[in-house]
């Protein structure tokens, strides 16, 4: 046998592309058993194709027969003249690389749609994470509501109005003080937005002496649209105030800053 004109025969990459009869792949495969030379051409096939695909595979279906052309070593430009004293052999070989070409342009197509069925997969999963966000914040949100809304019309709960002081007299809020619970629902929409690098501070009062006990900052004013916190309050207080302090909070109120101020009255 000559093994040169065998494999330029172009049968092995047909078998590769699994286009032969079953009685002419046990033929090829007797051969591949006989000569070492046939089986490392059968691999470098194999490994040709797979490499092939890999490297077009993240390119656009418009492009890809031309790459797999331009890989295969066809060149449009460049017309080979075939003489037709062989035609056994020139008709063969480039029917085992049409097999080829139709072979890696479906491991192609397959992976273009694993590639799309991950993604879709993670755009679902995107999807159902942020839906089941809003129905958490949702469900929060009634919640909350609900609980203010109790707030507001019982009759025990300890309602203080905080004026405007000094140079902040336009500014308001108010304060309902559940003393069983222990906290304080403060109704903060009359504050202005706090500047970069500040923060509101509240506090709890006693009038005599005049301590003031921080009830802890607002991180988080701006952002909210309600502008109604729920703040934990143990304390006796006598009044409640609101002052304006860097970022952290301060360990004593900044009187210069004190932008509302209210005192608890005896019902």
């Amino acid at each position: 046998m000559d093994i040169k004109v065998y494999i330029e025969s172009g049968v092995l990459e047909l078998y590769v592309a699994g286009t032969l009869s079953e009685k002419e792949n046990k033929e090829v495969y007797v051969v591949m058993q006989q000569h070492p030379e046939i089986l490392k051409e059968v691999l470098d096939i194999e490994a040709a194709i797979i490499k092939l695909t890999a490297a077009l595979s993240k390119k656009t279906s418009k492009n890809t027969f031309e790459a797999i052309k331009q890989d295969l070593g066809f060149n449009d430009t460049e017309t080979e003249i075939i003489s037709i004293a062989k035609p056994k052999y020139n008709w063969v070989t480039y029917s085992g690389w049409a097999a080829s070409i139709v072979l890696a342009t479906g491991l192609l197509w397959t992976i273009s749609q694993n590639d799309q069925l991950k993604t879709d997969i993670q755009i679902s999963e995107a999807q159902q994470s942020v839906l089941e966000t809003q129905i958490a914040n949702s469900k929060n949100s009634l919640e909350e509501g609900n609980t203010l809304i109790k707030v507001l019309r019982d009759d025990n709960i300890t309602k203080v109005a905080l004026a405007g002081q000094g140079n902040f007299t336009n500014t308001y809020a108010k304060v309902y003080w559940d003393k069983d619970s222990q906290r304080i629902f403060l109704d903060a929409q009359g504050l202005p937005e706090a500047p970069k690098g500040m923060i509101y501070q509240v506090w709890s009062l006693t009038l005599n002496p005049l301590t003031p006990t921080s009830l802890g900052t607002i991180d988080n004013f701006n952002s909210d649209d309600n502008k109604i916190f729920e703040i934990s309050n143990p304390n006796e207080s006598q009044a409640f105030g609101i002052t304006l302090e860097p970022a952290g909070g301060s360990a004593m109120p900044t009187m210069e800053q004190l932008y509302t101020l209210g005192a608890v009255t005896s019902t």
